[in-house]
């Protein structure tokens, strides 16, 4: 077994060092307190101590972003809130956002969540999402599989 603290191949026994259970070796066990090592209860002696963690797998954040929205999304939503004939406060009511929200939404100073976009559209019957015509694909060199990284963008002097 390694010594978890120098590396070195020897008969390493249990430590805690700094507040941190370890395997160490004799020389480096000045460096913890030793612990009495406690009786494994799995079957498997031959397990590794650090068994490999397992790591969710990579998740894309774009693959649903195929709606975007639309460029002039307050003035549609006011114009539709106005032929209803709904006030700021009835509309804010109806979907469960406050006045505020809304009249920041309708000036175009604010935003709508995806939440909000969904809700809207829903009440006031208008289309806010359009598709998004498909995004242009860059490769270069072998990066082409992985994508472009921040390095990709940089302007190298010479």
């Amino acid at each position: 077994m390694e010594c978890e603290l120098c590396g070195r191949v020897c008969e390493c026994k249990p430590a805690i060092v700094d507040g941190v259970k370890m395997m160490l070796c004799p020389s480096c066990m000045k460096y913890g307190k030793g612990i009495k090592p406690v009786a494994e209860v799995s079957t498997s002696a031959n397990k590794p101590m650090l068994q490999r963690i397992k790591r969710p797998k990579e998740k894309d954040v774009y693959k649903d972003m195929d709606k975007e929205l639309v460029s002039n999304w307050n003035v549609i939503i006011k114009n539709a809130r106005e032929k209803k004939g709904l006030s700021r406060e009835q509309l804010g009511f109806n979907i469960g956002e406050r006045t505020v929200t809304i009249s920041k939404i309708e000036n175009g100073e604010l935003r709508p969540s995806d939440k909000v976009v969904e809700k809207l559209e829903k009440e006031l019957k208008i289309k806010l999402l359009e598709e998004v015509s498909g995004t242009p694909s860059y490769s270069i060199g072998s990066r082409s599989s992985r994508g472009l990284t921040l390095g990709d963008f940089i302007k190298r002097e010479e």
